[in-house]
């Protein structure tokens, strides 16, 4: 089917670096950093649309003013959209778990709290003249295209018209770029090209964060990819359905997805390498059971290849498959002692993306330290709590709330994290002592005893707390006594549907006689 197409437009780190400028997580050395990359993005790619959508004085979505206001034009752009099957319920259950899914916005995550200590200015006389080249360049393409109808063939025309979609997703016109791209998509005969699009499409809403957008269009590129797809967009598609998961904190199923796309990741055009198995760690560390969660998280070599690498040289060795085919498989090899072992601070934006050298890389990109990432997996797994809430707090603060993709979710993940590690201690005991059990996570007792109360009181943890005593009763599940429930359940809705019957079956007769 060809090599994979329209992989370049929309750049994806462009919209971190704007959820990195607008978040009130980000620090102000990062702020201004952030500040001059989309400035310099902006005049080099002559984003004119982008820049109104950013920093108009009205609608930006930087400003305070813009900030509760609609989206590019969400009517327009899902007018385009060409849902093939109808949303299951339990998708649309799945996607009211975010604030964001009802006013798409590129900033929408942070739910209108903004930073606005660096702000994007406006520049009126800028504005005109990204404008003017971008009428500049969109004739030139026009003329391109118009040769090729007079005298080439279809090849060459719709290869200028794909040139006009990558355009407007370039400088960031979202409504015109889902216009050419449906243009394209219902011109273009070849199933690859057509996967590739909507992909794009898929990209061109994550970029804006329009999580119906990206909803329908997985499912849209599912129906094709099963229609006939090759090997590497179904993988491609695999990992952009897994990101849109974890969007919508559908974590559960998300983490499948994720984990196997660690061995066959080729979307960089969707997230880095790197990113990718944070995602996916993050992910089975929340859903996974204990037994998956060692086999495909904590030993998994995949993620020890990023987690254990000191240096990005081997890093990057790791990532070309020199250390995954034969990494060692005691878990104690990826154990993390900040005392006696070196911070393992790698590229998360870039590596495995290129072919510079990982000195390059190093240079040119931050870094990321993955060590309380590391930290938190392997003290979950051996029931060192401690050290697991302390490096909980550290992945909330370095990588939840700097990523667009994991901020919206950041205290849903933290509480599912607590609630995992009470659930496993609690199991090995049929009685544990207040103290001895805030003791060994590092916390007060009075702490403990109001993070433990909503989860005993909704049902999730089987345990009583008695005060007086001091200590926490389990409640062991009785089998018995759970299918004597069962039967007298299903017995009340049978009784029920046969009263209803009899009822339908009495009206009948009458109407006879």
């Amino acid at each position: 089917m060809g090599e994979p197409q329209y992989l370049q437009h929309p750049d994806l780190a462009l919209a971190q670096t704007v959820f990195a400028l607008a978040s009130p997580s980000t620090d102000d050395a990062s702020r201004q950093q952030a500040l001059a990359t989309i400035q310099e993005d902006i005049r080099i790619h002559q984003m004119a649309p982008l820049y109104a959508y950013l920093a108009h004085p009205l609608t930006g979505k930087l400003n305070a003013s813009g900030d509760s206001g609609a989206s590019l034009s969400p009517t327009t752009s899902r007018a385009g959209v060409h849902a093939q099957a109808p949303a299951a319920p339990s998708a649309m259950h799945q996607l009211r778990r975010t604030s964001s899914i009802n006013t798409p916005s590129i900033v929408g995550v942070l739910g209108g709290k903004t930073d606005n200590s660096a702000a994007l200015s406006w520049d009126e006389a800028l504005h005109e003249k990204l404008k003017a080249e971008n009428d500049e360049e969109l004739n030139t393409i026009q003329k391109e295209e118009t040769d090729a109808l007079e005298k080439a063939g279809e090849t060459e025309v719709q290869s200028a018209q794909g040139k006009r979609a990558g355009f407007f997703a370039r400088i960031g016109d979202k409504d015109k770029a889902l216009e050419e791209y449906e243009k394209l998509f219902e011109k273009t005969g070849i199933l690859g090209s057509k996967i590739d699009i909507v992909l794009a499409i898929i990209r061109l809403g994550l970029f804006f964060d329009d999580k119906m957008l990206v909803k329908k269009n997985i499912e849209r590129a599912q129906q094709l990819v099963e229609s006939g797809g090759d090997w590497d967009r179904r993988n491609r598609l695999k990992a952009y359905q897994g990101l849109h998961l974890l969007t919508i904190r559908s974590y559960n199923l998300a983490a499948p997805l994720l984990l196997d796309s660690l061995s066959t990741f080729t979307s960089t055009e969707l997230c880095s390498y790197s990113s990718l198995v944070v995602y996916a760690t993050l992910a089975g560390s929340v859903s996974l059971s204990r037994r998956d969660f060692k086999l495909k998280v904590v030993d998994a070599p995949e993620v020890r290849a990023v987690f254990g690498s000191e240096t990005d040289t081997d890093l990057l060795a790791s990532l070309g498959g020199s250390n995954s085919a034969g990494a060692k498989t005691d878990s104690s090899a990826m154990a993390v002692d900040s005392a006696a072992t070196k911070s393992a601070a790698v590229n998360l934006t870039t590596l495995a993306s290129g072919s510079a050298s990982a000195e390059a890389q190093s240079k040119a990109e931050p870094k990321i330290d993955f060590q309380p990432l590391a930290t938190m997996i392997q003290s979950l797994y051996s029931g060192n709590y401690s050290s697991f809430f302390s490096s909980l707090a550290a992945v909330e603060g370095n990588f939840l709330s700097k990523d667009r993709y994991l901020y919206e979710h950041k205290s849903w993940f933290v509480r599912e994290m607590r609630l995992r590690a009470y659930a496993q201690l609690l199991q090995s005991y049929k009685i544990v002592g207040l103290e001895s059990m805030a003791n060994s996570f590092g916390v007060t007792v009075d702490w403990l005893d109001k993070d433990l109360a909503p989860f005993i009181a909704s049902q999730r943890l089987p345990c009583t707390i008695d005060r007086v005593r001091g200590v926490i009763e389990t409640q062991r599940a009785d089998d018995k006594n759970k299918q004597y429930n069962e039967v007298v359940r299903q017995g009340d809705q049978l009784i029920t549907k046969l009263q209803k019957y009899g009822q339908v079956v009495r009206l009948r007769g009458s109407e006879r006689s």
